[in-house]
Formats: C-alpha cells, sequence, structure tokens
C-alpha cells in the first residue's frame, strides 16, 4: 500500500484548515497535486513527498541530526516508501531508521489526528551519490514527545545527534505548536552528544 494523492490532498486540506496563512508557502505542492505524476515517490521531480519527525523532549528542546552531505542540523525524516500507510507512519519508520529508535506504544493527543504540526516545502541541491537532479521537498512534518524517560539515541560515529532549541529550526510554527502532537515510548541505546 503506497500513501496516495488523495491521502495528501486530504492531510494538506486538514493542515490548510488549522493554518490558513500557510498556503502560499504551500503552494508549490498544491500546485504539483493538481498534475499527473506520484508525489510520493522519490523519483518524481521536480516535487515530491518526505516525513520528519519533530521529536519535543521535557524541556523543549528538539531531536537534530546532522546531515553531512548537505552541511547542516535537520529533523530526522525521509522519503516515503511503498510500503508506508500513512505519512504519520512514514515519519515514525523514517525516525527509527534514521536515528535507530524503536518506538512504541504511539497514542495520538487528538484521536485520528494526522495534522502535521508543519509542512515545509524547500529546495534540495543536486545529489551526485543518489543520481538527482535538484529538486523540491514538501516535507509532512509530524510532533512527537519524549516520554518522562526521555530518548536514547543508537547512533554512530558517521551520524551526530543533538537536542536544539525549536528557535534555532527554519520554520517558526514549531514553537508552540511542537508540544500538539503523540506522546511515546522509546527504547534505544546509546547517548545523545
Amino acid at each position: 500500500m503506497t500513501v496516495s494523492r488523495e491521502e495528501i490532498g486530504a492531510v494538506l486540506a486538514r493542515y490548510l484548515a488549522a493554518a490558513p496563512h500557510r498556503g502560499l508557502a504551500t503552494a508549490p505542492l498544491i500546485s504539483a497535486l493538481g498534475v499527473s505524476g506520484d508525489v510520493a515517490s522519490r523519483r518524481t521531480f521536480p516535487l515530491h513527498i518526505t516525513c520528519s519527525a519533530v521529536v519535543v523532549d521535557a524541556v523543549g528542546d528538539v531531536l537534530m541530526i546532522w546531515h553531512r552531505e548537505h552541511g547542516r542540523w535537520r529533523l530526522p525524516g525521509g522519503h516515503i516508501e511503498p510500503e508506508d500507510p500513512t505519512m504519520y507512519g512514514a515519519a515514525l519508520r523514517r525516525l527509527e531508521a534514521v536515528i535507530g529508535v524503536a518506538c512504541y506504544d504511539t497514542i495520538p493527543a487528538v484521536p485520528d489526528d494526522d495534522i502535521p504540526v508543519d509542512v515545509n516545502v524547500h529546495a534540495v541541491p543536486a545529489s551526485p551519490v543518489e543520481g538527482e537532479p535538484s529538486h523540491v521537498h514538501a516535507d509532512f512534518r509530524y510532533a512527537f514527545m519524549a516520554d518522562r524517560g526521555g530518548v536514547s539515541i543508537a547512533g554512530n560515529a558517521d551520524t551526530a545527534f543533538a537536542w536544539r532549541p525549536p528557535y534555532e529550526l527554519l520554520s517558526p510554527r514549531f514553537g508552540a505548536s511542537a508540544s500538539r502532537g503523540v506522546r511515546f515510548s522509546c527504547r534505544g541505546r546509546g547517548a545523545t552528544p
């Protein structure tokens, strides 16, 4: 099962109903949904969907990973895979895959709430390693709260992790709204730098 164009459009509509001032910022995505092509596929250019996790700890800091190729901090996330049942599910899977955190017992803050905390449309430089031209990501960002025990990171020597203040993130919507999300339990090993 893959994430459908209809699901993407429905989630975007619910997001824009909650944040109508973001319509202009999401215009490239709205336009891409109006033409043929599988915007859930990473091989669709010039724009396709990605999903990220905004993991907030007890003091309000956000979990970030260092992206070596782009030379900047970013949220744990990535491309949708055909087996992802929803964009929310893709964000959870990417959280586990990117940083090695196994998440269990996810409970939505509001039942059936799949509205992302942010939809960020941004340019991505060409990647010779991936064989991809420069293109655009429409990143659906879902908020999660670290449980009382916190989050243990299972990183490796090639990956840097940090808890960073939300004001350092590119989107101003992460401030107060990042706390609207899901509670989860995480099990892992290692420690944050």
